[in-house]
């Protein structure tokens, strides 16, 4: 029993040896991967910044003028819910959920669902939600033209007034060890006027109005893109520090099942000495009362 034992724990600990060296492989690549994610992040951010000041500029050249995306439409709020397409990454996709599920709670109008991510489709099926429309394999590598197809129907809806606004869920990137789920309004959009602008001092084709739509148009696209950019680095920071766990968890049951297999062999071989011990003390008995009797 003793022996057969011992095996048992040999092969769990093998087992979870196996486990240890798939998790810290796992480990490493999400450590890579936030390398890539947070240039990525700090590349795009120059574009932002430009555009959005860009948008200031034409916005406060046209004092009586209200572009389209900056206005209050009718219809139902559009929320889009960001999460992954793979799981093992700690609760990385129940945050955004569980705050979709606030988001929902709280609004005082209809809600209209986009999906991003197999996780959260999973969900939305489960619970027999209706989606606008549902994306996957984006937050692996986000880019322009995926945030722009994810976005521009809800734009075009928006302008032509379906839709009262646009809200993203997402996670954002702060650092590898913190990272936020949070809501976004995209829109409307609220860009801040200069004070003291009086007038344009420049000329655009074919106007200024026209110009300065397309520019807060792009302006939500690059604010998308960016947000999708942090939900990739925070997923790959979620799931390096849910494999790091797991790591150091397998190491430390390891130890356990190591000293539990020691403690078992000990009392093997304890058990072992004392049957010995006991056939010779028996044997020496035997030997003992044969020698009395031939006497």
């Amino acid at each position: 029993m003793p022996g057969g034992r011992e095996r048992a724990l040999r092969g769990r600990i093998k087992s979870v040896n196996s486990t240890k060296k798939i998790t810290k492989a796992m480990e490493l690549i999400a450590a890579s991967r936030i390398v890539k994610a947070v240039s990525r992040i700090s590349a795009a951010r120059p574009y932002y910044r430009e555009m959005s000041a860009l948008a200031s500029e034409l916005r406060a050249s046209l004092p009586g003028y209200a572009p389209l995306l900056m206005g209050e439409g009718n219809g139902p709020h559009a929320v889009i819910v960001v999460t992954a397409d793979r799981g093992l990454c700690g609760n990385y996709n129940s945050a955004a959920i569980r705050e979709y599920e606030r988001f929902v709670a709280s609004s005082p109008e209809p809600v209209e669902v986009v999906g991003v991510g197999r996780k959260v489709e999973t969900y939305f099926k489960y619970h027999k939600v209706d989606t606008v429309r549902q994306f996957n394999n984006v937050t692996q590598y986000p880019t322009v033209d995926l945030a722009a197809a994810i976005l521009n129907p809800l734009l075009n809806r928006f302008i032509s007034g379906e839709l009262s606004g646009v809200t993203v869920i997402s996670s954002r990137f702060y650092s590898v060890g913190v990272q936020r789920t949070e809501r976004t309004r995209l829109l409307p959009v609220e860009v801040p006027d200069t004070v003291g602008a009086s007038g344009p001092d420049f000329e655009a084709e074919p106007s200024i109005e026209g110009v300065t739509d397309l520019v807060l148009r792009q302006l939500v696209v690059a604010e998308f893109f960016g947000l999708l950019l942090e939900a990739a680095a925070a997923e790959h920071a979620a799931r390096q520090t849910a494999m790091k766990n797991a790591t150091d968890n397998a190491s430390e049951l390891v130890k356990t099942l190591t000293r539990v297999m020691n403690r078992v062999r000990q009392d093997a071989i304890t058990t072992e000495i004392t049957e010995i011990v006991g056939g010779a003390e028996a044997l020496r008995k035997t030997t003992r009362k044969k020698v009395g009797d031939e006497r």
